[in-house]
């Protein structure tokens, strides 16, 4: 039986249908945003997994019908996930996933499909809500609902679920998630905002999902169902105290000692061994042995976590014996790659970015095929996390979730001081290669990034650097962490990424292991960030503290300029014929798409810009446009070549394309009785313009370009 409810949000209609669609999930619902809908539906497997992790996995389904198009390509249907959609399922995954118990194995999918797409309201959103209220609904163990807005901010107003309009112009767009009374996620891109603002923003954030999620309760308990009991996964207490009593010593000196991170790693997994190995012959005769050292194995790792939370909490005590707000040794670099366009090494301790930033015209910008109104971007960063830089081996293929949310996460901490398209026509591209890692490689790609981008010449508006803080709960005690490493990630229970100028905040990210923080947190580890960037973005300034004047003799050199819109047409040519010769006359090539050739691009409004590595061949190039576009002025004086003699004067070329006729009359001051007695072809004579007469023909004269004549006027003595 169909229900359907509604909640006025702001403004703006949502509404919940339940009952009709996918009756066979354990819980379904038809959720519509203004024009916007998402069907989404959670299921779960009777059996518990035998993976020793929690097997959830969120589905973010774009359908171009959403938006009225047909895929691209032979097969004409949608293939694998864009970026934006996977950076949307991990948007849901990140808030839902705190919310199962500690030792739930049953598999759980949430599938959402995007059905219609209104780009004033929020797909992703949509599909957030839609998933909580999925989980919520169903039988399955969800300590939810969770829910999440967007906040923008221009000028002084803060927006909820701003439009693309306000979007564009927002200063702040931060996307938020959380409980009713907690945040537990964040993603935010600002214009260098303050810390203040960036709270003002997360809190009335909050707000509006305390909204969403009351209105998620209401339903729930309207339709919703009894949730079943599952199998948790627990330890025997004896073998747990068993283990933690042998192993206990041996497990805090591994930890606290002060080799670096793959000898520690080594040193630790071998006590691990020593420690499994030992219980392998105490429960030798028994059936279940596997799964009696699968659990030591379990009672190990947690352990580790244990010790390392309790001397950072108690002890302030880190396991590479740093201060809380210390970081570690940094190094940056630039120049390493003679042949790319800019390139550039940033290394945090045992973390290690190689960045390089390519140039290239602006017609190789990335072509979108998704459900955004944007079809193009000319800056992008790609992220590369190849398995050698934690010295393991491991499968190679296209980039996963990881790849491509840090990747995200970068290009959005840079594209806020980049220069517009008009300040520097160019696609950008930066590329960071981590070479090593040992904790928050994505921001020593910001940090890499931004000094590569310095040394390709590219004019950003000020220098950027990231920090990734962390946080250590016991009880009612808390410790915030600069710097983290790989340890300090796993065993925490905050992931929280901040980077931007020394005047404000580009980018942020925040992920939590527990079901929410406060913002007396937030606010301390947000202060505690800006102390860090300062220092960091000072060793930067030490490589090079602003943009190079020129870009790399390897990148393509630019000229713009602007013609009359109507003239495009004629530099064109038919069937690009004219655009066609001016690309092989001046690059000396035989194909336009040589790798040689002059590259040329002109937009809509007469905009013409002009690539190549050679200024001569742009020169010349932009000469022969501007010749063909170049309009005569009435009355002005010109240098032409004559190129035809006729008994009715001659034609002279003013430049190539236009040519215009001198009649007889106009040759000389004197009566003229053949052209030929004054000029002949291949002469280079001065003429004035008289403009076009009705049939479009250019008149030109030769004698009222003359010097003036000492031939007494009339009536002169």
């Amino acid at each position: 039986m169909k229900e359907e409810f509604k909640l006025n949000f702001d403004g703006r209609e949502l509404v919940v249908e339940v009952g009709e669609k996918a009756k066979q999930a354990r819980g379904a619902v038809f959720v519509k945003y203004g024009d916007t809908v998402v069907m989404s539906a959670a299921v779960m497997s009777d059996q518990v997994s035998s993976a020793d992790f929690f097997p959830l996995t969120v589905l973010y389904q774009e359908r171009l019908y959403s938006v009225g198009k047909i895929p691209g390509g032979f097969i004409k249907r949608e293939g694998r996930p864009t970026d934006e959609a996977t950076l949307a399922a991990r948007l849901i995954d990140r808030p839902i996933r705190p919310m199962f118990a500690d030792g739930f194995r049953n598999e759980v999918q949430v599938v959402n499909t995007v059905m219609s797409v209104d780009p004033d309201n929020s797909p992703e959103l949509t599909a957030m809500f839609a998933s909580s209220l999925a989980l919520g609904i169903s039988d399955i163990p969800f300590d939810g609902p969770i829910a999440g807005v967007k906040v923008g901010k221009i000028g002084k107003e803060f927006i909820i679920n701003p439009t693309v309009e306000q979007t564009e112009e927002s200063e702040i767009l931060l996307t938020i998630a959380g409980t009713k009374t907690d945040v537990c996620m964040i993603e935010a891109g600002a214009k260098e905002a303050t810390e203040a603002d960036m709270l003002k923003a997360i809190e009335i954030g909050q707000k509006y999902i305390t909204k969403l999620c009351e209105f998620e309760e209401k339903i729930i308990k309207k339709v919703g169902k009894e949730k079943v009991v599952v199998d948790l996964k627990e330890i025997d207490k004896e073998l747990k105290d068993s283990v933690i009593e042998y192993a206990k010593d041996n497990m805090l000196e591994a930890i606290t000692s002060k080799k670096g991170k793959l000898e520690k790693a080594e040193d630790i997994a071998n006590l691990k061994l020593e420690v499994v190995g030992h219980f392998s012959a105490i429960y030798a005769e028994q059936e279940n042995l596997a799964d009696i050292l699968k659990d030591v194995s379990t009672i190990l790792n947690e352990l580790e976590a244990e010790l390392v939370r309790d001397l950072i909490v108690d002890k302030h005590i880190r396991p590479d014996g740093r201060k809380l707000d210390e970081i570690r040794s940094l190094d940056a670099q630039i120049d390493l790659l003679p042949r790319t366009h800019g390139s550039a090494m940033f290394t945090r301790g045992q973390t290690q970015a190689l960045a390089t930033t390519t140039l290239g015209a602006i017609g190789e910008h990335q072509i979108l095929d998704g459900l955004g109104l944007e079809d193009t971007k000319r800056f992008m960063l790609h992220y590369n996390f190849p398995q050698y830089c934690v010295g393991e081996t491991g499968r190679y293929g296209s980039p996963g979730r990881r790849e491509i949310g840090h990747g995200a996460l970068g290009e959005r901490a840079l594209k806020q001081v980049m220069p517009t398209e008009d300040e520097f026509p160019y696609t950008v591209r930066v590329v960071s290669e981590i070479l090593e890692s040992n904790g928050s490689s994505s921001q020593a790609s910001i940090c890499a990034g931004c000094l590569s981008l310095m040394a390709a010449g590219v004019p950003i508006k000020a220098p950027v650097a990231g920090i990734a803080m962390g946080l250590i709960t016991k009880g009612r005690k808390h410790a915030i962490l600069t710097d983290i490493q790989g340890l300090e990630d796993h065993m925490g229970d905050m992931d929280f990424k901040v980077a931007g100028t020394k005047d404000g905040i580009t980018a942020l990210q925040m992920d939590i292991k527990i079901k929410g923080i406060t913002k007396a947190i937030l606010k301390e580890a947000l202060s505690q960030a800006k102390e860090a960037r300062l220092e960091i973005l000072g060793v930067m300034a030490k490589v090079i503290d602003k943009p190079r004047e020129e870009v790399s003799k390897y990148a393509p050199k630019m000229m713009t300029f602007e013609i009359n819109p109507e003239k495009i047409k004629d530099v064109i040519g038919k069937g690009g014929e004219t655009i066609t010769k001016i690309i092989l006359d001046t690059s000396n090539v035989k194909a336009v798409n040589d790798k040689d050739a002059v590259k040329i691009e002109i937009n809509d409004d007469g905009q013409v810009i002009i690539y190549h590595s050679d200024k001569e061949v742009i020169d010349k190039a932009a000469k022969m446009i501007k010749d063909i576009v170049r309009e005569v002025e009435v009355n002005k004086i010109y240098s032409g070549v004559v190129t035809k003699v006729e008994d009715f004067g001659c034609f002279v070329e003013l430049w190539p394309g236009c040519e215009g006729l001198v009649h007889v009359s106009k040759l000389a001051e004197e009566r003229v009785n053949k052209p030929s007695d004054i000029v002949k072809v291949g002469d280079e004579i001065m003429v004035m313009s008289l403009g076009y007469d009705n049939r479009g023909r250019l008149n030109l004269s030769r004698k009222d370009a003359l010097p003036k004549s000492n031939k007494k006027k009339k009536g002169e003595k």
